[in-house]
């Protein structure tokens, strides 16, 4: 038995002394180099006892070191749980409690709140700074640059991505060697990734976009990336000459089309610009090839599946679409009550089966059996239609997952915080439409009779128990909450009579 995750994106790459990651300050790591570093690290965890199977949990500021810690983890067997960097300790407390962790790495600011919570559960502790520093790195400095790969199968598990529905808490989406391989292969094939690819990488690697898709494509295809911590503007203005491709959400190419340095000369050494995470805007799709002469490819996925389909890389492009299944990919319209399926141009929830699709949520059996059929197919929450091209449309979600900047935000988790809070009798939180975010969150606050709630206080409590993506951009106070006549909060009404509350001025 080989590991076939390991093999294919890491191992093959071992002793090529070729460029992979090129950042910001000139400094150029191989994959060679790469390679060694993630097995160096791996050294670590194994020595400290982790064996193949176990979980190791990630709140980590994106580096070459945390990406090594990825490689690791696979070379090693272990299941890699990679944590949004903005999540509070109150929050990381169920992921790592969940995951039943045998690990966790954090930044070391975060360490002294973190102990409690890994030595209840008797999980090791690590820190892995922004700058590469920390307790792992001062540990895998004097370990061996090879280690032997622990043999996996395809069906075994390589990671677990925690996600959230309108309902319950958030699950834990458990992606095998397969799941994450199959796709890498198909988009590498689809999107005519080779060698000579340069990504220009500004995502965060905590994320299927960044780690899963623009990585693991990059992996795969043998070639490199520009790899920086975050999307800065000047940085991306600057270095877009010395890439081929980019990936990004929404937010990266309005903020790009606001600057007047991106031009068709700038933009003249790019192959291939990817966007997705969120709803790309016609307008931006319009005002990008006017200013590039690019036409964004935008595609969809989840991060129960990572992608299903994309517009085409040789064809038309089509703004307002997500193009077609990808290759292995089986994607249909249904019912949302009957489960059959519905003839094209028909909205209706939508479904997909493939290698790529998860093997379930961990420890939840019902929720698996209820999204993912027997059958294989998985049932996404979106809904859409397909023309009669074959291009698939989404035209919104059957839940009320808010997405800002790619974020997916869970809005009871918001409302439950607000309902706390002195003189509220109770809220309700929905996306708007956002020229920068695609969404934002907006808090909808009804008053105890006779209360007047400050919400500046609200506002710093919010801060305080949240990630800051999730933090509402306004609260507003309403006399009441509409309702059906079941007493259901009627979210759809809200969000039509609050859809045009930020204009882009107020961005």
């Amino acid at each position: 038995m080989t590991n076939p995750l390991f093999d294919t994106l890491f191992g093959v790459h071992a002793g090529k002394e070729t460029p992979f990651l090129h950042l910001y300050d000139g400094t150029v790591i191989t994959h060679a180099g790469f390679i060694a570093m993630a097995a160096r690290m791996a050294h670590v965890l194994t020595d400290a006892g982790l064996a193949p199977g176990d979980r190791l949990a990630a709140q980590v500021q994106k580096s070459p070191e945390a990406l090594a810690l990825y490689a690791a983890c696979v070379q090693a067997g272990l299941v890699f749980l990679p944590l949004n960097t903005g999540y509070t300790t109150d929050e990381l407390t169920y992921f790592i409690e969940n995951s039943g962790a045998s690990c966790v790495v954090c930044d070391a600011k975060a360490k002294n709140a973190l102990a409690p919570i890994a030595e209840r559960l008797g999980a090791r502790l690590e820190t892995l700074n922004a700058d590469g520093s920390g307790t792992l790195s001062d540990q895998a400095a004097d370990r061996p640059d090879s280690i032997p790969t622990v043999a996996r199968s395809e069906d075994d598990l390589a990671a677990f991505l925690y996600t959230s529905g309108t309902t319950g808490r958030s699950k834990g989406a458990m992606l095998t060697q397969a799941n994450l391989l199959s796709n890498a292969l198909t988009l590498r094939e689809y999107w005519r990734f080779t060698a000579d690819d340069v990504l220009l990488h500004a995502l965060p690697i905590f994320h299927t976009h960044g780690l899963f898709v623009a990585t693991n494509v990059t992996l795969v295809a043998g070639g490199s990336m520009i790899f920086l911590p975050k999307f800065e503007l000047d940085q991306m203005i600057d270095l877009m000459p010395k890439a081929t491709t980019m990936m990004g959400v929404p937010t990266f190419y309005t903020r790009l089309l606001d600057d007047p340095r991106l031009t068709k000369a700038r933009a003249a050494h790019m192959r291939l610009f990817i966007s997705g995470s969120a709803p790309l805007l016609a307008e931006t799709h319009m005002q990008f090839e006017r200013r590039t002469g690019h036409r964004i490819l935008e595609r969809y996925g989840m991060t129960e599946t990572n992608m299903n389909t994309s517009n085409p890389c040789d064809g038309d492009r089509r703004a307002g679409t997500v193009g077609f299944p990808l290759p292995g990919v089986e994607l249909k319209i249904t019912d949302p009550a009957s489960g059959e399926e519905l003839a094209p141009g028909e909205v209706g929830q939508i479904e997909v089966r493939g290698a790529n699709v998860f093997k379930g949520y961990w420890q939840m059996p019902k929720k698996t059996a209820e999204e993912l059929r027997s059958d294989g197919f998985f049932i996404t929450g979106d809904l859409g239609c397909v023309d009669e091209d074959g291009y698939v449309h989404i035209v919104g979600r059957n839940k009320d997952l808010i997405i800002s900047g790619g974020y997916n935000i869970y809005p009871k988790e918001i409302e439950l915080v607000l309902d706390d809070q002195p003189g509220v009798l109770e809220s309700a939180v929905i996306g708007v439409p956002h020229a920068d975010f695609g969404e934002t969150v907006l808090g909808l606050i009804v008053p105890e009779p006779g209360a007047h709630p400050d919400l500046d206080v609200i506002a710093e409590a919010a801060k305080g128990s949240l990630a800051r993506f999730k933090h509402p951009r306004k609260l507003i106070v309403i006399d009441a909450l509409p309702r059906n006549t079941m007493g259901k909060v009627q979210k759809n009404a809200l969000r039509e009579a609050y859809r045009d509350i930020f204009s882009p001025a107020e961005g």
